[in-house]
């Protein structure tokens, strides 16, 4: 007699796809997530006897070996030491229904499965076919466990989000297109994978390592930039991008991925900080890791990790580079939800995962995975940098005033400005919620400042001068003394602050007002020193607009508003596509401390009005219109209306167009049921971008 001879494989698709949420992929792919049971239907040509013997081999990666658990062999009704079990269920005449189960902590990727029946003395073998294998926030079990239904559907099911940015008081909100689910992305994420260092180095111990989400998100983190290699995105924050895409006309991951993926693995051009993030979020909710976006506004990058930030300014306020720290308006990177095992149990939970190359980690340019809970302690010592992350969130600021002689004055310290309005978007809907808690305790009180100083004292630097908080004032002048500084003493006489008279609206005249306050009953003289420069979000400055100064009087305790403004044809030729301008005022008062103060202005963008008429109903056309109405005195040309959403658009849609019309049409015909998200984007010679997005309810029939 033969052995059984297999004649049809059923994966029961739809009834895995659905058990293990992974019905919204756009594969023909069998998609399982590991640590949950599938079932699998097998007819045979012959009959089944009772002393045959089945034997199933799973395998991953390029050289599946037992002992580094990339290939499992099992048995029927027996859970072997690799975890894996396959079990025979109700089963009819020539048909034999089997329930696989897969450990919680299963390497990840796309498997091969094979069946053997030893019937004695006849073998034969079978090849079932392929799957992959995901991470499974919905078992107990897996480091990547999330017990909140809600938060899963939000932060692994959901295809679209919204991504903040702006400055600290005008927070401002982007829709992004995550599209984890769109045709190939899952393919390309696991290309990822396979194109990393340490695949190159050792495919089968890297492979090996992929069943650690710590593993998998920092590796992760190290692809989506192109600096060490030859990852997906390349950097580039200088303002001129002809040789690619400015980084602010990206909507979504979708094109990105497709893009590097489809030019054989060529870095797509450009990105910046929230570009990095969403297409790390993008791909690590493909994969099945909890993934959302964090926007941290005045975020410090402190190149030599000494918690302070040196600002330097020459004594017309104009910003010097003499110092390789700066404060961003704002920067964005990723948080991933899973354990710590390598930590312990107290750091579980979201971990920062930061895909903008800035510093190197371990010879690459990584970051993370970071927990949260190691950066409010100020355990900056553990893995993975967590150093790095404290001081964007909680540095010290010092300005100073260098003067030609190179002797410094130090005219501000502020130990709040760092880390403002740490933000991301609400589970379930589109507003913003504040997490700055889970990154420190309150600025200003007791707790904040022992954390802060415990941060310093693991980093060695808690006695090298200016690099620490010092309260002593013998200390303060020692130190002054021998970097050849003046360091501020008394109370201050006057102060001072930057007021805007209205919301600044491009296009039109910035109005600002300067208040001075004489704080003593002596009169005061102060020669006010004011200009502003056009800025990039990292607060780089790259064009001159406006310097002027003048001495102004001030009577006893008296307050005066001086108001000046900053005209539109001062500024439009200057303005970056960040559409950011510092404003600075350098106060220096005779018999008194030096005053600096600075307003960040950040130009409203003209909206985007857009409508959608009629039901959505999937696979049935729907008409859009897009209303722009231009502010400006001149004519806008040379306009191009992008459109992407996943379920919505298989691929982006460009409109160009050269006439005036304000208002623009196309078509979408939505393939997806659920909550859709449609984003536009309006590029024209005046606007480097002009955004807008709806959400849609997209039903199966109408």
């Amino acid at each position: 007699l033969s052995a059984p001879l297999v004649s049809n494989i059923n994966w029961q698709s739809k009834l895995n796809k659905a058990a293990h949420h992974t019905s919204d992929y756009s594969s023909t792919e069998v998609i399982l997530r590991r640590g949950q049971a599938f079932t699998i239907s097998l007819n045979f040509q012959t009959t089944v006897q009772p002393w045959d013997n089945f034997t199933f081999i799973a395998s991953t990666g390029p050289s599946p070996a037992e002992s580094q658990h990339t290939k499992v062999i099992f048995n029927l009704s027996d859970e072997g030491a690799s975890g894996w079990s396959a079990t025979q269920e109700h089963s009819e005449h020539g048909c034999m229904n089997f329930t696989i189960v897969s450990p919680a902590n299963a390497v990840i990727g796309r498997y091969k499965l094979k069946l053997q029946i030893d019937s004695g003395n006849k073998f034969s073998s079978v090849l079932l076919g392929h799957f992959v294998l995901l991470f499974n926030p919905w078992c107990p079990n897996d480091d990547v466990y999330m017990a909140n239904e809600k938060d899963r559907q939000e932060y692994v099911l959901n295809d679209s989000g919204i991504i903040f940015h702006g400055v600290e008081k005008y927070i401002q909100q982007e829709a992004w297109n995550y599209g984890q689910f769109e045709e190939d992305i899952l393919d390309i994420s696991l290309a990822i994978l396979d194109r990393s260092l340490n695949h190159r180095k050792d495919p089968s111990i890297d492979v090996s390592n992929r069943n650690n989400p710590i593993y998998v998100s920092r590796v992760i983190s190290a692809m989506v930039n192109s600096n060490d290699e030859k990852g997906v995105v390349e950097g580039k924050w200088n303002g001129k991008y002809r040789s690619g895409t400015n980084p602010l006309h990206w909507s979504g991951s979708v094109t990105i991925l497709r893009k590097w993926y489809r030019r054989r693995y060529k870095p797509v051009r450009y990105g910046q900080c929230w570009v990095f993030a969403g297409v790390m979020c993008t791909v690590l909710r493909s994969l099945g890791i909890p993934t959302r976006v964090i926007t941290n506004f005045n975020s410090a990058h402190d190149r030599n990790i000494n918690l302070s930030i040196d600002k330097y300014i020459d004594i017309s306020g104009k910003t010097l580079h003499l110092t390789e720290d700066s404060v961003w308006n704002f920067h964005v990177w990723n948080e991933s939800w899973f354990i710590r095992r390598d930590l312990g149990s107290f750091y579980d939970g979201w971990q920062v995962l930061d895909a903008t190359p800035q510093e190197v980690s371990k010879g690459i340019f990584q970051c993370g995975p970071a927990s949260t809970k190691a950066i409010k302690e100020g355990d900056v010592n553990l893995d993975y940098d967590s150093s790095f992350v404290f001081a964007a969130v909680n540095a010290d600021c010092v300005t100073w005033i260098h003067y030609s002689n190179k002797r410094k004055e130090r005219i501000y310290s502020n130990t709040r400005k760092i880390g403002k309005f740490i933000s991301t978007k609400a589970v379930g809907t589109n507003s913003r919620v504040d997490v700055t808690d889970n990154y420190k305790y309150p600025e200003g009180s007791l707790k904040e400042r022992q954390v802060y100083k415990k941060a310093l004292k693991l980093l060695g630097v808690s006695s090298t001068g200016r690099r620490t908080k010092v309260t002593r004032r013998r200390r303060r002048f020692s130190v002054a003394r021998r970097q050849n500084m003046t360091v501020p003493t008394g109370k201050p006489t006057v102060s001072g602050k930057l007021n805007l008279d209205a919301s600044p609206v491009i296009g039109q005249d910035i109005l600002l007002t300067l208040s001075l306050r004489n704080l003593i009953t002596d009169f005061k003289t102060i020669k006010v020193k004011l200009s502003a420069s056009a800025v990039l979000y990292t607060r780089k400055p790259k064009t001159e607009i406006l310097q002027w100064s003048r001495s102004i009087q001030l009577g006893s305790e008296e307050v005066k508003e001086i108001p000046f403004k900053i005209s539109y044809s001062q500024y439009k030729n200057a303005l970056m596509d960040d559409r950011k301008i510092l404003v600075t005022a350098l106060c220096e008062v005779r018999q008194g401390n030096s005053l600096l103060m600075e307003k960040d202005i950040l130009l409203q963008d003209p909206f985007l009005t857009i409508k959608v008429f009629g039901p959505t109903v999937v696979h049935k056309a729907a008409n859009v219109q897009v209303t722009f109405t231009n502010p400006l005195s001149e004519t806008v040309t040379d306009c191009v209306l992008r459109a992407e959403g996943s379920g919505l658009l298989k691929e982006q849609l460009q409109i160009k167009y050269v006439n005036h019309s304000s208002t623009i049409e196309f078509e979408i015909i939505p393939y997806k049921s659920g909550t859709r998200q449609l984003q536009v984007d309006l590029v024209s010679n005046h606007f480097s971008d002009i955004k807008g997005f709806v959400m849609l309810d997209v039903t199966l029939v109408q």
